[in-house]
């Protein structure tokens, strides 16, 4: 079965993290997802990929997708796209950490410009960076991850309106609706990226 352009999308930004940044593991990775979907919605009004994020104590972490590959077990669907290695996590020595790898080249065609200019930026700027010294930038003071954490407590939903600014040409209506509109789609045509 052909997967939907959500989970192509998540395929292809797994392969472009993994093959363009060095330290690539599941910490890391879901901290360079949710700057991707937060960073797009926040532009337009629409997240990239459209995962649900959660506060998790590290961080934003998509938690459907969290729970496909946390045993380091590949879903079928990306076996031919991605290896999944387990390594000891560095600041905790008895929890183990997975690590991505690319086995091919990731096909930049199923994004808009927009998003590949974010990809790229994303890159660029955190290329060599480790998982927890990305964590500062997904920490921030009165940024989603901060606010969920702090005011709805460990693991609870990040809501993408949080990051509206309306200094920055949408609205938090306009927000609100498109926002709306993508989940109502993701749902009525099943186009969940996790499947």
């Amino acid at each position: 079965m052909e997967p939907n352009i959500y989970r192509k999308k998540l395929i292809n930004a797994l392969l472009y993290f993994a093959k363009n940044t060095k330290f690539a593991n599941m910490t890391k990775i879901s901290k360079l997802l949710y700057f991707l979907d937060f960073g797009h919605f926040k532009q337009t009004g629409y997240p990239s990929i459209g995962f649900e994020y959660f506060a998790f104590e590290k961080g934003p972490v998509p938690k459907s997708f969290w729970l496909e590959v946390k045993d380091g077990k590949v879903p079928e669907d990306l076996r031919n796209e991605i290896a999944l290695i387990t390594k000891k996590d560095e600041l905790n020595p008895g929890r183990k950490e997975i690590e991505f790898r690319a086995k091919t080249t990731p096909d930049l065609s199923v994004f808009t410009p927009r998003e590949k200019k974010l990809l790229k930026e994303l890159v660029f700027i955190y290329r060599d960076a480790k998982a927890w010294e990305i964590s500062e930038a997904s920490h921030l003071e009165n940024q989603p991850w901060d606010i969920t954490f702090h005011k709805k407590g460990k693991n609870a939903h990040i809501d993408y309106l949080l990051a509206i600014e309306n200094s920055l040409g949408i609205t938090k209506e306009e927000a609100k609706e498109s926002l709306k509109e993508h989940f109502e789609m993701v749902y009525n045509f099943t186009l969940d990226p996790s499947k």
